[in-house]
């Protein structure tokens, strides 16, 4: 399951060019493909948009972001488990991309699972449901990943 691309000319032909001089729009959306392996397509639109808007606040909500997820208390597997759990209790559906970001850091189906039975706890059925959503969706994405032939 690719994400789907979001095109950034109606936002360049409405609003201008991303003008962040801290750094490059690759660079901000290279944090986001190490971690999840795409660029989501809200995250590329917030990038365009407030990349072109007020370049010193999405400087801002980079930083705060990358110290939130890339600290020291807790391994990467670990802080992507927590988000999936947090935004499964939510009923989000960035929940996904977090769940995505965790089997990249090495987390188990089954510590997926475990995360969704504990947001279960809190937030029922519904949360049982959509983490098993999320689960499966993850899945084929991986099952689709791997039957696509890699380029020579």
């Amino acid at each position: 399951m690719a994400a789907a691309r979001l095109d950034p000319t109606p936002i360049i032909d409405a609003v201008g060019p991303y003008a962040d001089t801290v750094a490059t729009l690759e660079d901000r959306a290279a944090g986001y493909r190490d971690m999840i392996g795409f660029l989501p397509p809200r995250v590329e639109a917030r990038l365009h948009l407030t990349g072109a808007l007020d370049p010193t606040i999405l400087d801002m909500q980079e930083k705060v972001r990358a110290h939130a997820i890339e600290n020291s208390a807790f391994d990467p597997k670990q802080t992507q488990l927590m988000l999936f759990g947090m935004l499964v209790v939510e009923l989000s559906d960035a929940a996904f991309m977090h769940g995505v970001a965790a089997r990249k850091a090495g987390a188990t189906w089954a510590e997926l699972q475990s995360v969704v039975n504990l947001a279960y706890v809190f937030r029922g059925v519904s949360a049982a449901n959509r983490g098993a959503e999320f689960i499966a969706k993850i899945i084929d994405r991986e099952r689709a990943a791997a039957a696509t032939p890699t380029p020579n």
